[in-house]
């Protein structure tokens, strides 16, 4: 962004970050003993995350994505749900867990839980890396967090402020 922001110091370190997911990969692994899971991305931002939890879940794991927005270039939610790619394998009887970098408002979240539940799945549950309580919205909370965040704009590790910024290997925020 050209507003004269810049990026503020480290909140949460590259190695903090793949510590918790180390442990929730392992919880899941214990949620579904036996099973299986899809793990469905929200693209962009939840890739570096999604890619860290399943490397120490322990079942067969299976991957998609979704692109939706209720951002676009903006710094706060629209309130309106936009899905740009939806899923390419049909989820009916899976149990799914929806992988998101944040959850700010939770207005996508919400749509998206139960946008997905309508197809039958068998479970569905929600894994973020970050959530940000207050600039809830909407009533919804993660099954899986990894860590609880101020309501600052974040970036790094996946997040970004118009497409920048996603390739920090931290996580921080926008100041200025």
């Amino acid at each position: 962004m050209n507003n004269g922001e810049t990026v503020g110091e480290i909140m949460i370190t590259e190695k903090e970050i793949r510590k918790r997911a180390g442990e929730i990969g392992e919880q899941i692994g214990r949620d579904y003993a036996g099973e299986s899971v899809l793990l469905v991305g929200i693209l962009k931002g939840a890739v570096p995350w999604m890619v860290d939890i399943m490397k120490s879940i322990s079942l067969d794991v299976e991957i998609d994505f979704m692109a939706c927005s209720s951002y676009g270039a903006a710094t706060k939610s629209s309130g309106v749900v936009k899905i740009n790619k939806d899923l390419d394998s049909d989820i009916k009887g899976k149990n799914v867990i929806i992988v998101e970098d944040i959850v700010d408002s939770g207005t996508t979240l919400k749509y998206l839980k139960n946008y997905l539940a309508n197809r039958g799945t068998k479970s569905i549950k929600i894994c973020c890396m970050l959530d940000k309580p207050d600039g809830r919205k909407v009533e919804i909370a993660a099954d899986y967090v990894g860590f609880k965040v101020d309501d600052l704009f974040i970036v790094g590790y996946g997040l970004d402020a118009n497409q920048k910024y996603r390739q920090l290997p931290y996580i921080s925020y926008l100041k200025g």
